[in-house]
């Protein structure tokens, strides 16, 4: 025996593998503590820790407690045995239900110890318990699936999941919500309400409905990376953007130009979630896009973005500033929008005045006067802001700067003495000094409203419990942008220890910044028509970290990996 047990306060499972030699005592007693705590099954904790093998878990149980070793891969177990045992049941206890001979109910479990796992199961389904040994990452994969496939998951679809798809026909022109019970049992609705739950469970940002030649699929874009989830067949193209149209009231017979609608889906009495949607026409279908918009969002603390503090000092010291203009940039899904809402929502005070004109208004936020842009109405940008400004505003919003005209407006009344806060897609801050130019903007007009401009982009976060340290020499360091003096204190950089779907590496994004206000010498080199790699080299001068710089210091304290970084930053 490789460890002596007088001293050893484990019992079961725990206290085989120590006296196997599979694993360490100390590191026993942490994980047996942490499971105990945690209230966790002690050998997921083991294997999510690659303590010991699955394999060999499975094999000393088996030989251990007399209980048969079973390879769930090869494996087909009936879903009705699954179903006599309740959801909660199964996934408090980690062990699944595989088969039923008589009153006998055989239950997979990679710890045979668990008496009242078996006890309860039962004593839940009046039958007798057996226990059998599984590796406990198949067992995790089997319960996933079949939690997945009891609720009607997506998976890889053919054909015969959609035989009974015949008598459902697309909506019509004019077609509004249907209230027929039989349209709601119908497949395709199941399937894409199943999609929209499970986006809003994985924290998806985006749904993607993309039809092409000999295929079609359905990916979420998690933490800004698009996966595939799903290949319904090619022949229910037309019928899921039919559904989706219908959900958004959209025209059902226009498949030839592009659509915008809404979906609002009230998850309980006082949850709900809507989704922004996109129709567009392609080679082989329409193209839908679904974007999350979750009002708690907006609800986030200035803390929560991952500014820096001195970032965050900036950031705020020119958010409270009477007049001028304070611009957000980025690209599509950076973030902007958050930020900006998150501004609004220090600002938001009974004394305080403000007007947004956005397309679309994303999110509700309730004291603010938010106006919705419609081209089609003659509702633009321009006229908005020509609109506030005979309302008495304190607080200008603008969703985005995209032509002269409504960049014109939102110079003048933030020379007006108006706080003006809006968006423009540029890669960085100087960057968008010149773009406002290349408008039309008069460089003396820029130079003078402008306070500040920040530029962003999200990053994905490392799983504090799943990462290792990654090596790297100083040279290598000093190439991606790390200065010497950093390099000298030592820097520890991580990177996912695994990154696959059942167990990520990375979880929830950051952001990262270059929070550039406007200095008298900024002012300066924009009236003297600097360009923006002037402007780039005035701001390096004075302190302003750029992105990648961002980026790099994100990485070195723990929080993203090196490689995310370069993900997301132009070297």
């Amino acid at each position: 025996m490789a460890a002596s047990t007088k001293k050893l306060n484990l019992t079961g499972l725990a206290r085989k593998l120590v006296l196997d030699g599979l694993l360490d005592e100390e590191k026993a007693r942490s994980a047996f503590a942490e499971s105990l705590k945690k209230k966790r099954p002690f050998v997921s904790l083991v294997v999510e820790n690659n303590l010991v093998a699955s394999s060999a878990i499975a094999l000393a149980a088996a030989q251990e407690f007399g209980a048969p070793l079973v390879d769930l891969d090869l494996l087909e177990i009936d879903p009705d045995v699954i179903k006599l045992v309740k959801e909660d049941l199964i996934k408090k206890h980690n062990a699944l239900p595989i088969f039923k001979r008589g009153k006998r109910l055989a239950v997979a479990v990679s710890d045979p110890t668990n008496i009242q796992a078996l006890d309860e199961i039962k004593f839940a389904t009046s039958l007798s318990t057996d226990a059998v040994v599984v590796e406990e990452d198949k067992l995790a994969k089997a319960i996933e699936k079949a939690m997945e496939d009891a609720d009607g998951g997506l998976g890889d679809m053919d054909g015969d999941d959609f035989d009974d798809l015949d008598d459902l026909e697309v909506a019509e022109e004019g077609a509004q919500e249907q209230d027929d019970s039989d349209v709601d049992d119908a497949p395709v609705v199941r399937f894409v309400n199943k999609c929209l739950l499970d986006a809003i469970k994985k924290g998806a940002s985006d749904l993607h409905f993309e039809p092409y030649e000999k295929m079609y699929r359905v990916r979420f874009r998690i933490d800004g990376v698009l996966q595939e989830v799903a290949k319904p067949p090619l022949s229910l193209n037309m019928k899921i953007a039919a559904r989706i149209k219908v959900m958004s009231r959209l025209d059902v017979s226009e498949r030839r130009v592009p659509q915008d609608g809404r979906i609002k889906l009230k998850l309980s009495k006082t949850k709900s979630i809507d989704f922004r949607v996109s129709t567009c026409p392609t080679l082989f279908g329409e193209k839908t896009v679904m974007r999350i918009l979750d009002s708690d969002a907006a609800a986030l603390q200035i803390d929560q973005l991952g500014y820096e503090d001195h970032q965050k000092e900036v950031f705020l010291t020119n958010l409270h500033k009477p007049y001028g203009m304070f611009l957000v940039t980025g690209p599509t899904g950076s973030g902007k929008t958050v930020s900006l809402y998150t501004g609004i929502n220090i600002l938001n005070q009974v004394d305080i005045n403000i007007s947004t004109a956005e397309d679309p208004v994303e999110i509700n936020l309730p004291g603010v006067n938010q106006v919705q842009v419609d081209e089609r109405t003659g509702m633009t940008f321009d006229k908005a802001l020509k609109s506030f400004l005979r309302q008495d505003p304190d607080i200008i919003l603008v969703g985005e700067i995209r032509d002269l005209g409504t960049a014109g407006i939102a110079v003048k009344a933030a020379q007006t003495g108006h706080m003006v806060m809006s968006t423009l897609h540029t890669n960085d801050s100087p960057q968008t000094l010149t773009r406002l130019q290349d408008m039309g903007i008069q460089a003396f007009a820029v130079a003078t409203s402008i306070n500040l401009i920040t530029a962003q982009r999200l990053l994905r976060r490392l799983k504090e419990d799943n990462r290792v340290v990654v090596e790297m020499p100083d040279d290598a360091l000093r190439d991606e942008g790390y200065p010497d003096d950093l390099i000298e204190k030592g820097i520890t950089l991580y990177g996912p220890a695994e990154d696959t779907e059942t167990n990520p590496g990375y979880k929830g994004r950051a952001g990262i910044y270059q929070v550039m206000p406007i200095s008298d010498d900024m002012k300066r080199l924009i009236i003297e028509g600097a360009n923006a790699v002037q402007l780039a080299d005035q701001a390096a001068l004075e302190g302003i970290w750029d992105i990648r710089k961002s980026g790099l210091m994100k990485a070195a304290s723990g929080v993203t990996s090196l490689t995310e970084v370069n993900r997301v930053t132009v070297e």
